[in-house]
């Protein structure tokens, strides 16, 4: 029996990934496990609460029904009829528990199967025929946000009921269509936006959209699945108030089908779980719900699931295909990442073709080899991976996968790095890496030098203008060629850029040291070594020893510092650098004063006057130190509206949390 400390231990940290997993998922509407993984962490956080009851606590997520209603995107309003979730099972045993309970309780009731849409949960309110109010399902239990102005927008959303009851409320799930969501991640690319991850996320944020006509655009569905409350009518089944929703013209689930029979029911989850490739929207399980509306009134609900009702949660699809190609590419570090090709299979909706393989131990531990047949899904149902290789099914001769000690790219030395799995191309002028490469050092973390895109940095290292960072600040000696070739655009636009890259010389030398793309240095590391050694220079000239006194320095960071430097390659990008006049030493009043001095913050949250950028730069001007994630080495939180998952995550650690008029009064 393990001791309860240990337990007790289990416990927190459960409950931590779940809470911090559901707000991703409620609130944020970007889950990053799939919904099988996240059910597995509250199955055994359930399974330690029933063994050791006395430990449960009110905050646990097993005593919590769902999200927070977020206020940033409406008018909260208080639910007519709490919005519960159910309660999920995995196995045909489970089923054909819930189906014996209740037979031996209401003699021979009827049950409905029906689809699980994977959308976002929507109660519509109607008065006299007229729909009022959209009410999302928010906290689940008080109160939710009010969409009613996006709702109208929906197309599957009835505006106007025929029989004019006195008050009809009902509740179903808001989705996107496949064809829809393809439709608007492709928006999103041409816009130059971040795709959504899933049909899922993309319904919830267009949802909560301020703007109705965004809603209108982005062409969201909706079912209608349950009856919520009715006046003026009585309804004596599910299904009967089902029959009368399709007279008013509501959508309603289709497919449900009326069993009476564990059998029955278990072969109606198989037909649904066999027809999931072949729908137009995603589902993640089949409900199992009593017919009888009195029965379920009989029965009730805990305080947080009916009792009448279960969702049956289909297993992570997964497909077997034939591993066709292992391609070797080479990221901006120089990290070279295995991706296998196999032949497509189509998981979640969508073909997949190709699937990372990470490194050599990932290759190693499967033994991956090209020819294999393997198992692929869908982490989080979203992103491709290879779970295993069906050894029996090996062609002859198929031999083991080694990325080798050469760049796939350049053909410079690879090597493995100490402590990691991680096999790097050494050449800093590899081109795999140069156009990456010069993205980071001319972006806004390090020398920000604005209109410096992708499109002009890709067709300067084509005609052979930019070997590396440093040639960045010899492309004023080819203004006239730029010009006429159109490399960067017209005279205006190539006089505008050129002038951004002079004025960057004069950035503080942490930007400059942000950009060399030194392995584990980014921006608060960049800005410690400066601190600490006060010029580009002196920091090239240190050995690791004094680079392991700098605060929350490293032995893998200081050892590629040091290395870095030794580089002659790098050293001569540098001196090219300090040639073309860009600023290595740090001003001695950069620092106004030193009152936050050993202090770390983490900033999230939309704060009243400040920008993230801009309180960062406070910060750090008074001597402290920001990081991006809340750990028990964070001093202080600094929070704003709608803060999420760190403000709960700070909470827990007792880490003292800071409004901005609390920070300002710190610095005061």
């Amino acid at each position: 029996m393990p001791d309860i400390k240990s337990v007790k231990a289990e416990l927190a940290s459960l409950r931590k990934q779940i809470r911090y997993h559901n707000n991703r998922y409620y609130n944020e509407d970007s889950p990053e496990i799939s919904d099988y993984e996240y059910d597995q962490l509250m199955l055994r956080l359930k399974g330690l609460e029933k063994e050791y009851p006395e430990l449960i606590t009110q905050n646990s997520p097993t005593q919590m029904v769902g999200g927070e209603a977020r206020r940033s995107a409406g008018v909260l309003v208080k639910h007519d009829v709490p919005m519960l979730s159910l309660q999920d099972v995995f196995s045909r045993e489970e089923i054909y528990s819930f189906v014996e309970n209740l037979q031996q309780e209401l003699g021979s009731p009827e049950f409905v199967v029906e689809e699980k849409i994977d959308g976002l949960s929507l109660a519509l309110r109607y008065e006299k025929g007229e729909l009022v109010r959209a009410v999302t399902r928010g906290d689940g239990l008080v109160q939710g946000e009010d969409v009613t102005a996006n709702a109208r927008v929906i197309k599957d959303v009835k505006q106007k009921l025929k029989d004019k009851l006195p008050y009809f409320e009902v509740r179903g799930e808001v989705y996107m269509e496949e064809a829809a969501f393809e439709a608007v991640n492709e928006r999103q690319e041409l816009l130059g936006l971040k795709p959504f991850a899933n049909p899922r996320n993309c319904a919830a944020g267009t949802l909560r959209q301020l703007d109705s006509r965004i809603t209108k655009e982005r062409k969201l569905s909706m079912f209608v699945f349950n009856l919520q409350k009715a006046e003026g009518r009585e309804f004596e089944t599910h299904t009967e108030a089902y029959d009368f929703m399709k007279s008013q013209g509501i959508k309603v689930i289709h497919g449900y089908r009326v069993c009476h029979t564990a059998d029955e029911v278990w072969e109606a989850i198989q037909v649904i779980g066999e027809s999931r490739g072949e729908l137009a929207y995603d589902i993640d399980g089949a409900v199992v719900k009593l017919n009888n509306l009195s029965d379920r009134e009989k029965l009730g609900a805990t305080s947080k699931v009916p009792r009448w009702a279960i969702a049956y949660k289909y297993p992570p699809e997964e497909k077997e295909t034939v591993v066709r190609n292992i391609e070797l590419s080479v990221g901006r570090t120089g990290r070279i990442t295995p991706t296998a090709v196999f032949d497509p299979v189509r998981l979640c909706g969508t073909s997949v073709e190709r699937a990372t393989l990470h490194n050599q131990d990932f290759i190693d531990a499967l033994d991956v080899r090209i020819g294999d047949t393997v198992k692929v899904y869908k982490s989080g149902e979203i992103i491709p991976k290879v779970k295993e290789v069906i050894k029996e099914k090996r062609p002859a001769g198929a031999e083991p996968f080694v990325i080798g000690e050469t760049c796939p790219v350049c053909g410079g030395r690879a090597v493995r790095e100490q402590d990691t799995a991680d096999i790097k191309c050494q050449n800093p002028s590899c081109p795999a890496q140069l156009e990456n490469h010069i993205l980071n050092f001319v972006g806004r973390n390090a020398m920000n030098i604005k209109g410096f895109g992708e499109a002009a940095i890709h067709g300067l290292i084509e005609e052979g203008y930019l070997k590396n960072i440093a040639d960045i600040y010899h492309l004023a000696d080819y203004r006239e060629e730029l010009i006429e070739k159109g490399l960067i655009g017209k005279e205006k636009n190539t006089d505008k850029l050129l002038a951004a890259i002079e004025d960057s010389k004069a950035n503080e030398p942490q930007r400059l040291v942000t950009g060399l793309g030194i392995s584990g240095i980014g921006r608060a590391a960049a800005r410690q070594l400066i601190q600490v050694f006060g010029s580009v220079t002196r920091l090239s000239e240190a050995e690791e020893e004094e680079l392991l006194k700098v605060r929350d320095m490293g032995e893998i960071s200081a050892r590629a510092v040091a290395e870095y430097f030794r580089d002659e390659q790098n050293m001569a990008i540098i001196k090219d650098l300090l040639a073309s006049g860009v600023n290595f030493v740090q001003e001695e009043n950069s620092v106004s004063d030193n009152k936050l001095e050993g202090k770390t913050f983490v900033i999230t949250g939309t704060l009243p006057t400040l920008g993230r950028k801009e309180c960062t730069e406070l910060i750090e001007s008074h001597g402290g130190r920001v990081t991006g994630s809340v750990s028990k080495k964070t001093d202080y939180l600094v929070a704003g509206e709608a803060a999420g998952s760190k403000l709960v995550k700070a909470q827990e650690l007792g880490i003292n949390v800071l409004s901005e008029e609390d920070l300002r009064s710190l610095l005061n």
